[in-house]
């Protein structure tokens, strides 16, 4: 098979070990081609998008969607779902000249996109997720260090100076306003406070990322535990707290969050629930409980979606499980409260700020597209480079769409189970 890939593209040797399913064109049963060439057709007629297929005269206004390989594009569809949406993109099969833009159309319309009485075989051409990415303490280190430890100069490469890997707070709209790292400050500051971090705090981080929270916590004077599964990410932590002067104050681990010792003031944990998935959320918030000395405070920053969306998609593999985050399930709010509860703990303060989440994902897009050709430097292919492209533009229509949203919750010991 010949990918469809543009003659722009960073020359680096694409891999058939590395994208099996890429270059490979699934097989889809008899009449399944057929069938979604008809719906898709028929959903993108209704929406604001301008589609063009092949050869045919374009249709249609909005952010466009031009498929150079309409027979391979539904055969995937047909094959796996949402799943051969995306590598069909990552094929080069499909372009968009706004590809935020048309991802946003489709995640608000994600209901009319199938009709109603076709949703309830939703089955047919949906995967439960493999076993193979369960959460287990091996599975955890596993599924971590497939997507935090590809390489801390590529994550350089999009990432501000602070190598923040979560969503900003901004001062404003639009975000160009002011620097992405003092939005990552605002944000950083803002947990740290609400978890009531001052100086002698014994704070426990879960998920360290490359240690800039751990960085500006050990500056208020706390002393700081933080963890993480990610050797990459420990290591270059190490350095850059050495390089403050503050490793006195704070202890990068390599361990489990299940296997955290000792008790502490304030918890502070950044979007590392969406990574724990849906098995192991009693696990999580039973040890953010056991971690916590009486009368201290948790401050979490978690994705959320809708709970009906969370049921629906809790057992799927996806194109993110598939690709960009195996073994993750973002929780709905709803199941927060619930394992909180379960727990023992009480929410105290939660505030969503999903339009910050959107320009953040916006500022990295656009920092990843112009740095291509060091992309491939570090040895990374041209289907890895629309991979990545195609997961910042689709979770930056998550929170546009509002299919998504990012809080800050904090809590406190609650009523006994």
């Amino acid at each position: 098979m010949t990918l469809s890939l543009p003659p722009s593209a960073p020359s680096t040797p694409v891999s058939a070990r590395t994208w099996p399913d890429v270059l490979r064109r699934p097989t889809a049963p008899f009449g399944h081609t057929a069938v979604a060439r008809a719906l898709v057709r028929r959903a993108l007629l209704g929406l604001p998008v301008r589609c063009r297929f092949g050869s045919e005269p374009a249709s249609g206004s909005g952010p466009s969607l031009t498929v150079h390989a309409p027979d391979a594009f539904f055969r995937r569809i047909a094959a796996q779902g949402l799943i051969g949406f995306g590598e069909s993109h990552m094929a080069g099969e499909w372009d968009s000249d706004d590809l935020p833009a048309l991802l946003t159309v489709l995640a608000a319309h994600i209901e009319d996109l199938v009709p109603a009485p076709l949703r309830r075989l939703r089955g047919a051409w949906t995967r439960r997720r493999p076993a193979a990415q369960r959460n287990t303490r091996s599975g955890a280190r596993e599924n971590i260090q497939r997507h935090y430890d590809l390489s801390n100069d590529l994550f350089a490469l999009f990432l501000d100076e602070t190598l923040t890997y979560s969503s900003a707070v901004f001062c404003a709209f639009p975000a160009r306003q002011e620097s992405l790292a003092a939005a990552q400050h605002r944000k950083i500051d803002r947990l740290l406070s609400l978890a009531a971090v001052g100086a002698g705090t014994r704070l426990l981080e879960i998920g360290t990322g490359w240690g800039e929270l751990a960085l500006r916590a050990a500056a208020r004077g706390a002393r700081v535990t933080t963890v993480t599964l990610s050797a990459e990410q420990q290591d270059l932590a190490r350095q850059r707290i050495a390089a403050a002067g503050l490793s006195d104050r704070v202890d990068v681990q390599l361990c489990d969050y299940r296997d955290v010792q000792g008790q502490y003031e304030a918890v502070v944990s950044v979007e590392m629930v969406e990574a724990v998935g849906a098995e192991y959320w009693p696990d999580y918030f039973d040890s953010l409980h056991r971690a916590l000395a009486p009368g201290g405070r948790v401050a979490l920053q978690a994705i959320t979606m809708g709970h009906q969306e969370m049921l629906r998609t809790a057992d799927t593999h996806t194109w993110i499980s598939k690709y960009v985050f195996p073994g993750g399930l973002i929780p709905s709010r709803e199941a927060i409260e619930e394992h909180t509860a379960r727990a023992g703990l009480a929410i105290v303060s939660d505030q969503g700020y999903g339009d910050h989440y959107a320009e953040t994902l916006r500022l990295w897009r656009e920092r990843f597209t112009a740095r291509g050709q060091d992309v491939a430097d570090l040895g990374f292919d041209a289907v890895f480079s629309r991979m990545w492209e195609f997961y910042l533009a689709y979770s930056e229509a998550g929170f546009r769409a509002r299919y998504l949203d990012v809080r800050q919750i904090v809590l406190r010991e609650g009523a006994a189970r």
